[in-house]
């Protein structure tokens, strides 16, 4: 079986999906729907990094692979994440050539980047850094988030930089960027996805969305727009849209 990241160099589909409650039930549930890959939020959540370092581990005892979207570009946030082992980054706010290469310094060890050296979870706590290194320059994985309107028009830059495995649309934050938050059909955000869409595809990078309500036919529809790197919505609107789903059926048959 392909691991993420040979799915990812092969431009295959692959679907994961989105953590944001901090317990390693949520992790079990998720893994219990056979998901490629889990993405923990950091950005977007209160799970503080001991929590995510358990997380992690979680997710990998459960044969899918780890990555964390952190809260920002920065070394030590990066760094902390690596270290605790996950299999790659999900960077917010990735808007330039510049930001691009500043993502693959903080996650690559010297001479590809400038990542400091700890020895950590990820380095079998100081018996396994050989492997762990090799493991790095070849298994690592590195998204950028699409999320407004400069990474679109700079989005050429950022997939032609090496060792950018991929990019994520963030449909919300892009749409604000344009001063529209979550109107998705609005010309000028239809017309920015579709550019995204064809420079992806012109370079043969792998084409990702987070579809954030769990329906399966929003996912199918960009599965047939030819994007491969798709998060299918989140913990809690799984939760929450099931409840409410049979809550107001019960309701409604007792009219």
């Amino acid at each position: 079986m392909k691991t993420l990241k040979q799915k990812l160099i092969d431009n295959e589909l692959t679907i994961g999906s989105w953590v944001t409650i901090g317990h390693q039930s949520i992790v079990e549930i998720m893994a219990s729907a056979n998901f490629e890959w889990l993405t923990i939020d950091m950005e977007h959540s209160v799970i503080e990094h001991s929590v995510c370092q358990n997380l992690i581990a979680h997710i990998q005892s459960s044969k899918m692979a780890a990555l964390v979207r952190v809260s920002k570009n920065e070394e030590v946030v990066i760094k902390k994440v690596m270290d605790s082992g996950a299999d790659g980054v999900i960077v917010p706010m990735v808007n330039s050539k510049e930001d691009a290469e500043k993502v693959v310094e903080l996650v690559k060890y010297p001479p590809v980047g400038k990542r400091g050296v700890g020895l950590a979870r990820a380095q079998k706590y100081g018996i396994g850094f050989d492997d762990y290194k090799k493991w790095l320059t070849e298994n690592s994985i590195i998204i950028a988030q699409i999320e407004h309107i400069k990474a679109v028009e700079n989005l050429e830059n950022i997939l032609k930089t090496p060792f950018i495995d991929g990019i994520i649309i963030g449909p919300y934050d892009l749409s604000g960027s344009m001063g529209i938050p979550g109107e998705y059909d609005k010309p000028e955000v239809v017309a920015a996805l579709k550019y995204v869409e064809e420079t992806c595809k012109k370079f043969n990078k792998p084409l990702g969305f987070h579809v954030i309500q769990p329906d399966f036919l929003k996912l199918k529809e960009k599965i047939d727009k030819g994007y491969t790197f798709l998060a299918f919505s989140l913990d809690f609107y799984f939760l929450g849209n099931k409840a409410r789903e049979e809550m107001s059926k019960i309701k409604n048959s007792l009219e």
